[in-house]
Formats: C-alpha cells, structure tokens, sequence
C-alpha cells in the first residue's frame, strides 16, 4: 500500500491540531513539513483577505494547488480543513497514508473562539464550527488510515502516537 517515499497526510476539523502536531511528527521523522495553508497565506496573502475579496471557489483553487505541491514533498502534508472537499484532492490521497486528527467541540471551542478563520465569523463560533464538522465528518473517515484524537492530554501523546504509526505502517511495506 504505501511506500516510505509517500507523503503521510494530516486531515481534520479546524483547530484539531494539524499544524502543531504535523511540525513536530515531521521534525521527529526527519521529514519536511508542509501546511497547505500556510503556503496558501505565503503565496497569495491571508486566507480571510482571498475569501473577502474573490471568495471561497477561488481560496479553494489556490488550495488545491497547495495540495497537489505538498503531496509532491513526499513529507507530513496538514491540509485546510475543507481541503478534502476537492473531488482532486481525495482521489490523490486515495494513494497515501491519511491521518485523521479528531477533536472534541468542547475542546475546540477554546482552540478557535478568537479565530479570524473565515467560516468562523459570526455570533456563534463553536455552533458554526461544529456544523461544519459534521457536514465534513464522513468524507474525513472515509479518507482516513487511521485517527487520532487530540482533545486531551499533552500534544506530544499525540505526536508520538503518529509517529509510531508511520513508523509501523512503513515496517509492512
């Protein structure tokens, strides 16, 4: 199924942690890191400015494109939350390792209640987030190799916890 040359992908809801967690698998591996939105925000400039001014089917073409240059580094690629929605995007990872990083809402709410994310705005941060989980929830277990929750204890549970996993994924191939 996978070879150690495959990008090991992290999915998940906003504010699961696929940045903080896929820096430091990645530094732990010896691995690059690549964050799709990161390189979105360096190229283009700030998420929340690309959906005020052309709108989210632009945002999400420029994500797209992140994706497909982030698959290519062959290292830990964290994805936007949405990203999975790209009929593109899931057929690629359809030939990598996914991990997908949960959370709980209660826990989230903390994580984004500050959040300038875009689809965040509004009166209710937690309820728009948790909408948005669910209408998502399927299509992330559906990518998913394995899942990973980060709701509780340390990070580096988590971290370690991946870590292993890559490790014993990479042993059967």
């Amino acid at each position: 199924m996978s070879s150690r040359s495959d990008a090991v992908v992290l999915i998940g809801p906003m504010g699961a942690g696929k940045t903080s967690v896929g820096r430091r698998v990645a530094k732990a591996l010896g691995r690059p890191f690549y964050d799709t939105d990161i390189a979105v925000k360096r190229e283009h400039g700030p998420i929340e400015e690309l959906f005020e001014t052309h709108g989210e089917p632009y945002f999400r073409t420029l994500e797209r494109a992140a994706v497909r240059d982030g698959l290519d580094t062959r290292g830990i690629v964290s994805l936007g939350g949405g990203a999975v929605l790209d009929a593109g995007t899931r057929a690629d990872l359809a030939r990598h390792r996914v991990a997908l990083l949960t959370v709980e809402p209660r826990v989230v709410i903390a994580r984004v209640r500050d959040s300038k994310r875009p689809l965040l705005q509004g009166d209710d941060a937690g309820a728009r987030w948790n909408e948005i989980y669910q209408a998502r929830k399927p299509v992330y277990e559906q990518l998913a190799t394995e899942v990973f929750d980060t709701s509780s204890g340390p990070l580096q549970d988590v971290v370690d916890a991946v870590v292993a996993w890559i490790r014993a994924t990479e042993e059967e191939s």
